[in-house]
């Protein structure tokens, strides 16, 4: 007879093996009565499963730890068992309602064969709703810490109950954490303490930039996002490879480790180690994939999944040569300026001296809150406004726009969740319309406008909130000094392919012009920087 239990595990207490020694030792006569269909076999279990589940995630708020680890704790807690105890891996398959019939056969699978777990041989000791997952099944439940027959009422704290108190009460008083160490199996603490599992979990729930399993955004399709980042590394390569100095190389935001892919055959760079930095859990997998491939010619090519958000990443005075790439904004989008500044920061505590940072990403012009007037293009598709319902989805909708007509949706989404109001004001100069705005509002425009299939993610990125003279200004006050071959640019092709046409930009020397002769035709701004900052 087995005993099933089900969980991450990243934390284990001390009613669980006190729990598990009494069914191990006195058997179930004593729960019968709990068991919704007792057993008709042997009382004394002769096994027990940790099915250890999210396998496959890590470093993330709702999965601290990776399976090593938790299966370190778990062989350590079951010493004193007496019994066989298996640890069986479970990835996440999401939310399913099939999620107890796929562990049941993954742990099949996983023992090759030698567990067949089914309701007549197998208790599942679960205290969380997946207990009706499994009670579906047929599988006899014992409640562990829930109290049989109430369903809100618990005999002690959750694991899970315990880690979050202890991630999310930093500053708590020694007494309050020694009162809730003291639920913790000595195994959980042993582990704990060698890897320092304290600090990282306070880490990890501070901060309000990554979600629950890692990710800067739960709107963006990554199918989309790879094959952007493919198509356009060998451009983002060609434009720092001359900067790279050898030794130690990390790619911050290293996406699908396509730059790494190109930098690591350069021959003048075949003796350097190269670290991939990649927190979104589905980037971080394809780069994983792809070394297992054999992709990348050098085979000191590793990858790290961490959040390069709250700390180093590296430790101080390490390497040689970091490199991100339209990472910047996203910190300043999704998290904030003090998380910005941070980022900053800890990059030139990484640097070994004369080491290099290399930030390739949008940038802000340099007048960015000068007014203009812009004229949008209305014969290029409808202007009725009608409702995204109308279409299959958002990106039919937003693509049957016409230029002028996307902008006044772009206007009613851009940085809504944040607070930012788009301000225009429109004016009638030889009965053409034009809009007063910000020069800012109509980069952030420009720059956004025909990414439609993922309008919602991209309408939470700011892009010009500093200007190049901003970014050498911020860089400077840390102690980076910035490369006279740093520069900010215009992307030509962008230009030629999604503005021309499509939108003009004027300035005034009145305060409201009245005929077309008082509007002066303004060249496109830059849109991207390339910036070099030397320690």
């Amino acid at each position: 007879m087995y005993l099933l239990l089900p969980g991450r595990h990243h934390l284990l207490t001390r009613y669980q093996k006190e729990y598990l020694n009494r069914l191990v030792k006195d058997g179930l006569s004593e729960v019968k009565n709990h068991l919704g269909n007792p057993l008709q076999i042997s009382e004394f279990p002769t096994a027990i499963i940790f099915a250890v589940t999210s396998a496959n995630h890590n470093n993330t708020r709702r999965n601290p730890l990776p399976l090593y680890q938790r299966a370190m704790m778990i062989q350590d807690f079951s010493r004193d068992l007496e019994i066989p105890v298996f640890v069986i891996p479970i990835d996440d398959i999401g939310q399913s309602p099939n999620f107890a019939s796929y562990t049941i056969k993954k742990i099949e699978a996983e023992s090759e064969m030698l567990l067949n777990l089914n309701p007549m041989n197998t208790v599942v000791l679960c205290s969380t709703p997946v207990l009706k997952l499994y009670s579906g099944l047929g599988f006899s439940i014992l409640p562990v810490e829930r109290v049989p027959g109430r369903e809100e009422k618990f005999n002690t704290k959750l694991p899970w109950e315990i880690l979050e108190d202890l991630a999310t009460n930093g500053k708590m008083d020694p007494q309050s954490k020694a009162d809730l160490v003291s639920y913790m199996d000595q195994a959980s603490i042993r582990l704990w303490d060698v890897y320092n599992v304290w600090d990282k979990i306070q880490m990890l729930f501070s901060d309000s930039l990554i979600g629950e399993d890692g990710d800067l955004t739960e709107s963006r399709d990554y199918n989309t996002y790879v094959r952007e980042m493919d198509l356009i590394a060998e451009l983002k390569f060609n434009e720092t490879k001359n900067y790279i100095l050898p030794g130690r190389i990390g790619d911050i935001g290293c996406a699908v480790g396509s730059w790494i892919k190109l930098a690591s055959e350069k021959s003048n760079l075949f003796e350097s180690d190269f670290y991939g930095v990649e927190i979104a859990r589905q980037l971080f997998q394809v780069c994983e994939q792809r070394k297992e491939n054999g992709e990348f010619p050098n085979p000191n090519v590793f990858f790290l999944r961490k959040n390069a958000v709250s700390g180093l990443v590296f430790p101080a005075g390490t390497m040689n040569t970091i490199h991100s790439s339209s990472l910047t904004h996203e910190i300043e989008s999704y998290g904030n300026r003090e998380k910005l500044l941070s980022f900053i920061k800890n990059r030139y505590l990484e640097l070994a001296m004369g080491g290099v940072w290399i930030n390739r990403d949008v940038v802000g012009p340099e007048d960015k809150d000068r007014e203009v007037y812009v004229w949008f293009q209305d014969a290029d598709g409808t202007n009725l406004g009608q409702k995204p319902n109308s279409y299959p989805n958002l990106k039919e909708y937003l693509d049957s726009l016409s230029t002028k007509e996307r902008f006044f949706r772009f206007q009613s989404d851009f940085r809504k969740e944040e607070g930012y109001v788009l301000r225009t004001e429109v004016f009638s100069v030889d009965g053409i319309e034009y809009y007063r705005m910000k020069l800012a509002d109509v980069c952030e425009f420009l720059s956004k406008k025909d990414y439609t299939d993922n309008w919602e993610s991209e309408m939470h990125e700011s892009f010009c909130f500093w200007s190049f003279s901003d970014w050498k200004v911020h860089l400077e006050s840390v102690g980076f000094q910035v490369s006279h071959q740093s520069h900010s640019y215009r992307n030509e092709w962008l230009v030629e392919n999604r503005y021309l046409g499509k939108t003009k930009i004027f300035t005034s020397s009145k305060e409201i012009p009245k005929s077309q002769e008082d509007l002066i035709p303004m060249e496109f701004p830059v849109t991207h920087m390339l910036i070099l900052a030397e320690k």
